[in-house]
């Protein structure tokens, strides 16, 4: 079991000093990077990391709340959720603790359809994302409307496991993996942006790995 208080101030430990942070590379140094951010470097499993709890949900009692400044607020249940057409999604993802993985494969529902269904407000500009482990993330709204955005309920062609979203976790590959929300359970929009449980404590607002945006200011 994690000690999630020594975890967090570990982590805020990093934010304060700048851990991780690496150079910018020169011309000759960034040939052949082009799907591996700087500071990173590849992994072939998929490390666990989370606040010290892992929900433990039956897909049956899962519930997803889609609420704030929309037209069409509703809440979705596991039922739901297998209504929508699934679709299937390639792509990299990078962690603020310096891993990338290649070729992650999922399956789930759009973020484009969650949008579409929910049909933001003209002022809502961000999103806060809460998970059932007294997590939260913001993000952009239009950073959700990639195509390669979405809910995802499958990994490598299994559902996904406890210890990494399942059954429901949010997958944003552009950005640092902390902004891709596990056992995501409210997707709230809004007209501000506000810090989440990282954000608070000294990560980067936007998270954007090309940029090592990493902690709160760019360093």
């Amino acid at each position: 079991m994690v000690d999630r208080d020594k975890l967090i101030r570990s982590k805020e430990k990093w934010a304060q000093e700048g851990r991780l942070l690496a150079p910018d590379p020169g011309p000759q140094e960034s040939k052949g990077r082009e799907r591996l951010p700087v500071g990173q470097r590849l992994v072939k499993d998929w490390p666990v990391l989370d606040l010290g709890t892992q929900p433990n949900l039956n897909p049956k009692d899962w519930t997803l709340n889609v609420l704030g400044a929309v037209k069409r607020p509703f809440k979705w249940s596991w039922d739901d959720l297998q209504r929508e057409t699934p679709v299937e999604r390639t792509s990299d993802i990078h962690c603020v603790t310096a891993w990338s993985r290649y070729d992650n494969r999922w399956r789930g529902v759009s973020m484009n359809r969650v949008i579409e269904l929910a049909q933001p407000k003209p002022d809502a500009k961000f999103v806060i994302l809460k998970s059932y482990d007294s997590y939260a993330t913001n993000v952009p709204l239009a950073d959700l409307q990639r195509d390669d955005v979405l809910l995802a309920t499958h990994w490598e062609g299994q559902p996904l496991t406890r210890e990494h979203g399942g059954p429901v976790r949010l997958v944003v590959p552009h950005l640092y993996f902390w902004k891709s929300a596990k056992w995501i359970r409210q997707i709230w929009f809004t007209d501000r942006d506000s810090p989440g449980f990282w954000e608070s404590r000294g990560y980067h607002m936007y998270g954007d790995p090309w940029k090592q945006q990493r902690y709160g200011s760019d360093k």
